[in-house]
Order: C-alpha cells, then structure tokens, then sequence
C-alpha cells in the first residue's frame, strides 16, 4: 500500500495543481489582490491532500509590508508557510529554471536572487524592497540552504537590509518537523521529510509521501524592526536564536510549541 500511496497522492495533487495554475496567472494579471492570497487558500488544501498537519502558535501575519525570517528544512516549507499567511518567497534564481516548480514559484510571485555574487546582492535587496513598498509579505531562509531539522545553521545577514525602509518589519518564524502518524518524530524517520545535502528531489518527495501523514509546528515570534541602535547584524543574531529556540521547544518538549 505504501508503494500506491505517493502515486496516488500526486495524481491528486495534479487535479488540484493544473487547472489553477491559470487562473492564478490570471489574478496575477488582472487581480494583483487575489493573486497575494490565492496561493494561501490553495496550499491549504495540498496541506490536506498531502497529509500535513500545521500545528499554529503565535501571531501570524495577515498583512505586510513585513519580511519573514525561518529556518528551512525541506521543500515542503513552502506549503506549510504558504498555508498560514499570504506570503511570497526568496529564493535563489536557479529555482526559476526547475521544471514545473518554477512555474509554481512564479506563480507564487517568489523573488528569485543572486546568492552566489556578492556584487549582484544589492540588486536583489532592491528588487525584495520593490515588493516591501508594495505591501507584500516576503518568506526568507537565511540559512541560505536547507538543514536536518534538528539543528538550526548560521544566519546570514546580507538581505535583512531589504528591511531597512520605513515601516517594514522582520517577523522570525520556527519550523519543527516534531510528528510523524501522530508519533513524535525521530532521528530515524527525520530524514523522510527534512531534504538537505545531496538529496535528489523526487526520490525525496515519493519517499515523503510514502512514509505518511507528518506534523509541523510553525512558531511565529514577535516582528522587530531596523531601528535605533539594533543593526543588521544584530537582528539576524537575535532571529537566528529565536528562531533556534523554538525549534528546540518543539522538538524536545511534545506538549508545548510556543
């Protein structure tokens, strides 16, 4: 049954996907408001059909200019951060050129950046303000890469100047894969659903699917702003132990989140 149950899952999952990815462009075209919260109502329900269970604590966002600052772990970050805010993604350009995934990062409104050139940063940081001005919420892993869901890597601190415009806030978020079939998660099982290193896509994503329905904590701290004596740096050191924290609440503590 476990060797169906991924088959059986994306074919859903392409019911639902293709005759949206139209009308989504669509909105994007004609509708700039409903294409901000489309994707949050549509991800909800690939939450349900791929058997992900969000476990909320804390005040999340319902409106920007804001950016969000989390820990990344695996690609299904994406449905779980999309299913709770209207947001949309940096990520890096490559992801652009991903078959079908970056048409749905497209579609989603992500900000693809330069992360490999320094020079190209400040570019990137002004294109992420563009979309600040314009009142968007903007999802930013500042790891720079994905990890093994236990432990949290280094903040980096280059595109948290996107910030600094008045009025815009940075809000860090935990992620905590800590549930897998209503059982805590595991050393064991953590690689099923966390996607790092040398991991290939889709033998990933049918390996996920096929070890079953997962629970994920996503911690939203209180947002802070660039102003007085706190420094880009500083707040990225501050975001990056918050965001540590949660994590390790989740993970360590089964009936507490926040």
């Amino acid at each position: 049954m476990n060797r169906l149950r991924p088959w059986a899952i994306l074919a859903c999952f392409a019911a639902l996907t293709l005759p949206l990815m139209p009308l989504q462009q669509l909105f994007i075209w004609f509708w700039p408001g409903m294409a901000r919260v489309f994707p949050m109502h549509y991800h909800r329900l690939v939450c349900r059909v791929l058997g992900v269970r969000v476990e909320l604590s804390g005040n999340p966002p319902g409106q920007g200019p804001l950016l969000i600052v989390s820990n990344h772990v695996s690609w299904l970050d994406i449905v779980v951060l999309s299913s709770v805010a209207p947001v949309s993604f940096v990520a890096k350009k490559e992801v652009s050129a991903w078959p079908f995934f970056g048409s749905l990062a497209r579609l989603q409104r992500t900000v693809f950046v330069d992360r490999d050139r320094r020079h190209a940063t400040g570019n990137s940081r002004n294109d992420m303000q563009a979309r600040l001005r314009q009142g968007d919420i903007l999802v930013l892993f500042p790891e720079g890469t994905s990890s093994d869901g236990r432990r949290i890597l280094p903040f980096k601190s280059s595109f948290f100047g996107a910030a600094e415009i008045e009025g815009v806030l940075v809000q860090p978020v935990s992620l905590a894969y800590r549930g897998q079939r209503n059982l805590p998660m595991n050393r064991r099982l953590m690689p099923s659903y966390a996607w790092y290193g040398d991991m290939d896509l889709a033998p990933h994503l049918l390996g996920a699917l096929a070890a079953g329905p997962v629970e994920v904590a996503v911690i939203c701290h209180p947002p802070l702003s660039l102003s007085g004596e706190l420094t880009r740096k500083a707040l990225a050191r501050h975001a990056e132990e918050q965001v540590r924290k949660g994590v390790a609440r989740a993970l360590h503590d089964p009936g507490k989140i926040g």
